[in-house]
């Protein structure tokens, strides 16, 4: 009898779970193909996040799996179990939607105990701590950490190394590449422990200019402008480099129109219909979109009498436009994806 009244209430962890987790359940009821699908549609964060709440919705009990079921109308009602190997499931998964390299890669951030990395327990401190971690390490440490963390994160821990530094572990990032396993033992030497999959061990791709560039999108325009200008000192082709994989023009695209339409009205007419003249026509339509019908048509009338201009006029235009955005969102005036943009609550 007391043992009975131990036994698990599946309506009480039914109630528990969260909708990720619902959704785990039922990519581990669809099948491999349908489940890398899936996977295959869903954005680099998206996919650790359902692949960790995989994990943890194992063993779940047959009672719990039909409720879930029953809140999902009962689709795919003929799989009544999670009785399957998690581990290999998940790996195939991974590997058919995402690659061999890719999928090793999550699988390292996600698996559980068995390769449980000492970096994930970063993920878990504020910027603070993080910085706190490692502002005694080498730079190169220093740098290889910060491009393992969400850009967001890695732009508050940057901003708490100290200012003379800032810009040489923006270098380091944006010339990381290849990773060799000696580093990575280096790397567990710092956090003072191990990677216990061979895996993790392997040469790592990590870094590179798309990782600082994604990095100085989170930053401030002013703390942009120090590390871009003690960059250029050192190595005028990198910064540029970086430079150009920063938000540009196209990524306005990405932005919700609310952000747009407040973004517009504090431009310039000539300025938006100079910049516009070099936009693909996606942009311009998304554009046009944010703008009343008279304005869009005003606009377009004026675009297509001014006839052809100089590239770089265009450019510089864009940079302009760029400016006053970057500005905006720093003043959390308007919200631009790819700077914090793209998480909604």
């Amino acid at each position: 009898m007391a043992e009975a009244e131990k036994k698990p209430n599946p309506d009480e962890i039914y109630e528990g779970l969260t909708g990720t987790q619902k959704c785990a359940i039922l990519m581990m009821l669809i099948g491999e193909d349908e489940a890398a699908e899936i996977m295959g549609n869903l954005s680099p964060k998206e996919v650790q996040v359902l692949g960790a709440a995989m994990y943890s919705v194992q063993g779940l009990g047959q009672d719990t799996v039909n409720l879930v079921l029953d809140e999902f109308l009962a689709i795919i009602k003929a799989q009544t179990s999670l009785g399957i190997s998690g581990g290999g499931y998940i790996k195939n998964v991974l590997t058919k939607s995402l690659g061999e390299d890719k999928a090793q890669t999550v699988l390292g951030k996600i698996t559980p105990s068995d390769s449980n990395k000492a970096i994930e327990i970063l993920d878990w401190l504020d910027a603070r701590s993080v910085a706190d971690l490692i502002i005694d390490e080498h730079p190169q440490i220093i740098a290889l950490i910060i491009s393992y963390l969400d850009p967001s994160t890695a732009s508050d821990v940057l901003t708490f190394m100290p200012e003379k530094s800032q810009s040489d572990i923006i270098k380091r990032i944006a010339t990381l590449e290849t990773v060799q396993p000696e580093a990575l033992k280096e790397l567990d030497r710092v956090m003072q422990k191990v990677f216990s999959s061979n895996a993790s061990l392997r040469a790592s791709k990590v870094g590179g200019v798309p990782a600082a560039a994604k990095i100085m999108n989170f930053l401030s325009q002013d703390g942009e402008a120090k590390i871009m200008k003690e960059i250029l000192k050192d190595d005028k082709q990198l910064m540029q480099d970086i430079q150009d994989s920063m938000f540009v023009f196209e990524t306005l695209l990405l932005s919700d129109d609310k952000s747009l339409q407040t973004l517009l009205r504090a431009v310039e007419d000539d300025l938006i219909i100079l910049a516009l003249k070099g936009a693909d026509e996606e942009l311009k339509t998304k554009l046009f979109g944010c703008m009343s019908q008279r304005a869009a048509a005003n606009r377009q009338d004026e675009m297509e009498a001014l006839g052809p201009v100089r590239l770089t006029e265009v450019q510089e235009a864009q940079k302009q436009i760029i400016a006053v955005a970057r500005r905006m969102s720093d003043e959390g005036a308007i919200v631009l994806a790819g700077r914090g943009g793209d998480d909604y609550v």
